[in-house]
């Protein structure tokens, strides 16, 4: 029968001790999320709260999106260039150009700079106040800490979003095109007729749904993390790190998923349609 040094076995129960804290940590995360979507559904959120969020959520982190997403697009444009102009596919950059960036690089990095910005900082936020035990002060005037500082949150990041996407595509698709007919000269009627050949409706609503699912994960990652905070500033900055980093991982996670899930969606609902080049 085999026996293990003790190290070894340190660093097994090491190793179980830390999945079961995941799983742990899962379960909470689950009816944590559970609670949020059931309030939303209950009860409206004040008005006053709703509108903060939006703002913050919203109107706030339109200067970064549009950045992000035309140096996106110029990228794309500069990449792209240097490897159909040898193949002579230059016009056909369009093509692929616009549907990379509406169906995978805008949701996905929308969604990121959204994470790095918003999510950090809800997390820092309601670390604080965990720290401060205003949230406990909350519960003991009767009101619910989860309907009164979650669920604005959480319908914030779902409804603001998608329209952040739609800001990022846009862009993303000026940046693309500026590069290649502007700097390239590549023909711009053969450029947006190629463009609008392989980007259809469905393309954009693919990005779209995937970017609700992200932002319901960036708002419950985070609140999540912001509410089980330690004591003390190392805790509200471990809270930040941690709402982030979580809700990069989810998003990557639930694209690979979602993806997964479209595309044999699409293939179930049009199976004979010619596969178009992604």
């Amino acid at each position: 029968m085999a026996t293990f040094s003790a190290e070894t076995r340190q660093t097994i129960q090491n190793l179980g001790d830390r999945a079961a804290s995941a799983i742990a940590v899962l379960g909470d995360w689950s009816i944590f999320s559970g609670h949020a979507v059931a309030w939303s559904f209950r009860r409206r959120p004040s008005k006053r709260t709703l509108q903060a969020s939006l703002y913050f959520v919203g109107v706030r982190s339109v200067a970064v999106i549009i950045v992000t997403g035309l140096f996106i697009g110029m990228v794309m444009g500069v990449e792209m260039y240097s490897q159909f102009s040898r193949l002579g596919l230059t016009t056909r950059l369009g093509s692929i150009i616009n549907v990379s960036v509406i169906k995978e690089l805008g949701p996905v990095l929308a969604a990121t700079m959204i994470a790095g910005r918003v999510g950090s900082a809800m997390a820092a936020e309601l670390a604080t106040m965990r720290v401060t035990e205003q949230i406990d002060a909350l519960s003991c005037l009767g009101a619910n800490p989860i309907h009164y500082l979650v669920v604005p949150r959480l319908l914030a990041c779902v409804l603001l979003i998608p329209l952040l996407t739609i800001i990022a595509d846009f862009t993303g698709v000026m940046g693309g095109a500026l590069i290649s007919i502007k700097v390239y000269h590549v023909e711009s009627y053969y450029y947006w007729v190629h463009s609008r050949d392989y980007v259809g409706l469905w393309d954009i609503g693919n990005g779209l749904f995937k970017s609700l699912f992200f932002g319901a994960a960036i708002a419950l990652i985070s609140c999540h993390r912001g509410f089980n905070s330690r004591a003390g500033a190392e805790g509200v900055g471990r809270a930040a790190t941690e709402a982030f980093v979580a809700s990069f991982i989810a998003i990557l996670v639930l694209d690979f998923f979602l993806a997964m899930f479209l595309d044999g969606l699409y293939a179930q609902l049009w199976p004979s349609s010619a596969r178009r080049l992604v």
